[in-house]
């Protein structure tokens, strides 16, 4: 059995649909990369394709050993297509890019020369500061969306929606993604440590295939973002989290029960047809059951961190002064 060679640079592709695209991606990442000293593969995942581009990746990858097509049963979406790549990539670092050609290829050996003269970044993430799409539709939304998440996990980029970023292996060692999260590596790596940084990159518009981008999307990123938002502050201590929301219930349903209670004593007023009880009752109950949860989510962490689970802290080798 031999050994495979060893690579540095691992490319990742997701491809959905992208017939007419695929051989126009592979010519120029092999233009682009062989001229180039690094080591290098070319990984294109088929998300579960209906128009025939499992079979073209079949065809040009019979040909061509550095590239390697993997095949998901069915269509699971772009973070789980991407995340199978990077189980699957051997280089140490790892370029993503879309499948589409409006990502340009010629961009990676720049920004290769970037990560191994700034010793001290790990992700390189792409800026499409001439982006070449729809203003209305793509770029508006986009601009929103880009500030409101800069704004809510305190990784400021212009354009997380961009694929084309180059990551130390290191760097996404622990992150795992699941439905739009792809967008949010960066953020997700910067609570590892990672250290990030932003480079304008060509964009083209596309001219073959369908897009696949639509406004249910927005929405389903704005759910994430709240999922991210908790992971990022909350996941190592979840008490604050359900704890602060069940207090903020239970203490102003105790003292309204407490208030009825003394009316209903020392001032035989009838209390039973009340709205304030049942609000006080609700309150009660409420705040008691968010606590709860906050002591079931701090065991959880607990049982997740300690013996066979995971680390609750990563070290990192220091940079060596030239």
């Amino acid at each position: 059995m031999t050994t495979p060679d060893p690579v540095r640079v691992s490319i990742l592709a997701p491809i959905y649909n992208e017939y007419d695209n695929l051989p126009d991606l592979v010519a120029k990442v092999e233009e682009v990369m062989s001229a180039q000293p690094n080591s290098w593969e070319l990984i294109c995942v088929d998300d579960g394709s209906r128009d025939g581009s499992d079979q073209r990746l079949l065809e040009l990858a019979a040909s061509r050993p550095w590239l390697r097509p993997f095949f998901l049963r069915r269509n699971y979406g772009q973070s789980t297509a991407m995340q199978a790549g990077f189980d699957a990539a051997r280089g140490e670092i790892l370029v993503t890019i879309d499948g589409d050609m409006q990502n340009d290829p010629a961009d990676i050996p720049r920004l290769l020369q970037m990560l191994d003269e700034r010793p001290e970044i790990d992700i390189i993430s792409g800026w499409r500061k001439n982006r070449q799409d729809k203003a209305l539709l793509r770029k508006f939304p986009s601009k929103v969306a880009n500030r409101l998440i800069s704004s809510v996990t305190g990784v400021r980029l212009h354009d997380y929606g961009c694929s084309l970023k180059l990551y130390r292996r290191e760097a996404v060692r622990y992150v795992k993604i699941y439905g739009e999260l792809h967008r949010f590596i960066p953020a997700l790596a910067h609570e590892y440590g990672a250290r990030v940084m932003e480079t304008p990159v060509n964009h083209f518009p596309r001219t073959k295939g369908v897009s696949k981008y639509g406004i249910d999307r927005t929405i389903r990123v704005l759910l994430d973002l709240m999922w991210v938002k908790f992971m990022l502050r909350f996941l190592h201590r979840p008490m604050h989290a359900f704890g602060g929301i069940g207090a903020a219930m239970f203490f102003p349903g105790v003292v309204i029960l407490m208030y009825l209670a003394m009316i209903k004593l020392f001032g035989h007023a009838d209390i039973g047809g009340r709205p304030l009880l049942l609000m006080g009752v609700m309150l009660t109950l409420m705040g008691t059951n968010f606590i709860g949860m906050g002591i079931l989510g701090e065991l959880l962490t607990r049982i997740w961190h300690e013996p066979g689970g995971k680390a609750q802290y990563l070290l990192r080798e220091p940079i060596q002064p030239e």
